[in-house]
């Protein structure tokens, strides 16, 4: 089916939304994944208020599920998976209602009987593998099955997939946004189109280009109605119009309000969400000072994150504890044991940095790092040594981060990638033949505990696993995690139920609700 040709529903609310952010147009501000935690209440009921959301960036891929876009689909409660992830990032029901490992190397998953697409069409084990293969065949492929052998197949009333080798992690991935299920009529132009295809509790009726889009209240959702009519959504770029809209009342729920504008907000309209991502000093291991245990150890002494985190940040961060902040629910416990703190025991002694040169790099796409490698410059220089600093713009110097041409690189990291696990983050930056290993770091230790933990199950064992990788990295210091990022999410007095997700997933709900 076809986009509709309608144009989206402009209310009055809307219309001063879209006046907002065009007089701030020369206002420039182009800002750079489960469950989280819902705002208190929920739905009492279907009311005839409808959602106004304003989000950060417009759609790059015309909303395709294969693209990055599938998470605005999935923020907006559009188009569903076969798996969820809980707030702990362990798989649940959704359009399938159980699966089972059948062998190492294949799983089968129950599709879910009584849905239906926003066309009418039925879901069937059929038409949701048909709607998994085409992820599975595009190019370039979605990123959560970056190299990832997979095969996806009906059987019965089941989906049975098959990997080329033991992945334990076959549920997670599959709840990733950019595997959502889409009506086969989503795929016979060419392009996939999510425009009235989904399975969610609101249909994707009209997308306005780069400007908005808008969804209505689907009443056959298999879970029940949702309570909203609906939701109108306005992309809006430029953080001082996202600021400005929720505080004249323009919108109901803003999506990342930026530092700097919050404190021109009212403070009970503003949510902080803890989100996996840790503002990160990598120090190169191979070459330079930094080959030195003792001079790394001398940085890590020399750092006091709290200073940048209220200086930079406003004290809207963490302060790290290790790679892993408080959007992974069990990372505090997992470092208060026996055995994580015999992991850093013999973590090596601050040397002397005597004079010892070393140049940071970092970039200006994301506005605080620049700030927080002056504030890094100063307190290493205060330990003794002479720090230089080199700083463009990201596709400028990524090529030069890689192959090791910095002493020291600040880099704000995700560390939850899309299966909601922290392993194949800590693969990438710190095995060794990581393809991200900034640190040009190896070793042996941090290797096996690596391998350990992929081939952990998931649950209780793998976050063991993980904790003690952690540790491993962090007893050789390869990396100095400093602070783990927040984002401000907007809420109006009236609204209940909208969800602060961490991994960005999920944002306007079947059960989310705005004052009439």
């Amino acid at each position: 089916m076809p986009p509709r040709p309608s144009a989206p529903r402009l209310t009055p609310r809307r219309t001063g939304l879209g006046l907002a952010a065009v007089s701030l147009l020369l206002l420039t501000g182009c800002f750079a994944e489960g469950s989280g935690t819902a705002s208190a209440g929920g739905a009492g009921g279907a009311t005839d208020a409808r959602i106004e959301l304003a989000m950060l960036q417009p759609p790059r891929s015309g909303l395709s599920p294969l693209s990055d876009d599938a998470f605005k689909l999935s923020r907006w409660s559009t188009a569903e998976t076969l798996v969820r992830l809980d707030e702990a990032g362990v798989a649940q029901p959704m359009l399938a209602t159980e699966w089972e490992q059948l062998d190492d190397t294949t799983w089968s998953f129950t599709v879910r009987d009584g849905v239906t697409f926003h066309d009418g069409t039925e879901l069937t084990a059929e038409n949701a593998a048909a709607s998994l293969a085409r992820a599975v065949e595009a190019e370039p492929a979605p990123r959560i099955l970056d190299g990832v052998e997979m095969s996806v197949a009906a059987d019965g009333d089941t989906v049975r997939v098959t990997t080329a080798e033991a992945d334990p992690l076959v549920p997670q991935r599959l709840s990733s946004p950019q595997l959502s299920v889409l009506a086969p009529a989503a795929y016979e132009e060419g392009a996939v189109t999510p425009v009235g295809h989904g399975t969610g509790p609101f249909e994707l009726t009209a997308v306005d280009g780069t400007s908005g889009a808008t969804l209505e209240r689907y009443d056959d959702y298999w879970d029940g109605a949702p309570a909203a009519a609906g939701i109108d959504v306005s992309f809006v770029p430029d953080g001082t119009a996202r600021a400005a809209a929720l505080r004249t009342g323009e919108a109901d729920v803003v999506e990342a309000v930026p530092v700097g504008q919050a404190a021109q907000v009212e403070e009970d309209l503003l949510a902080e969400v803890p989100m996996p991502r840790t503002n990160t000093l990598y120090l190169n291991t191979e070459d330079g000072p930094f080959a030195d245990p003792a001079l790394r150890a001398a940085a890590r002494e020399a750092l006091d994150p709290q200073t940048v985190v209220d200086g930079v940040y406003e004290g809207r961060a963490d302060v790290a504890a290790g790679l892993l902040g408080p959007a992974i629910p069990y990372a505090a416990d997992g470092r208060d044991t026996d055995a994580y703190r015999e992991l850093l025991a013999d973590r090596a002694e601050a040397g002397d940095p005597a004079g010892q040169k070393i140049t940071i790099g970092t970039f200006t796409d994301r506005a605080e790092l620049p700030e927080v490698a002056v504030q890094l410059q100063q307190q290493l220089e205060a330990a003794g040594f002479e720090v230089e600093l080199e700083v463009r713009e990201y596709q400028y110097i990524e090529a030069d981060a890689l192959d090791g041409d910095f002493d020291a690189f600040i880099l704000s990291r995700a560390t939850v990638l899309d299966s909601g696990d922290p392993v194949a983050y800590m693969v990438s930056d710190f095995g060794c033949e990581g393809s991200f290993n900034l640190s040009q770091f190896c070793s042996g230790t941090v290797d096996d505990a690596l391998n350990a933990a992929e081939q952990a199950a998931p649950g209780e064992e793998r976050q063991e696993a993980i904790m003690a990788a952690e540790a491993a990295i962090l007893a050789e210091d390869a990396a100095i995690p400093m602070l783990h990022e927040r984002v401000i999410q907007g809420e109006q007095s009236g609204v209940e139920g909208a969800v602060r997700d961490p991994r960005e997933r999920e944002l306007i709900t079947a059960e989310t609700t705005v004052a009439e």
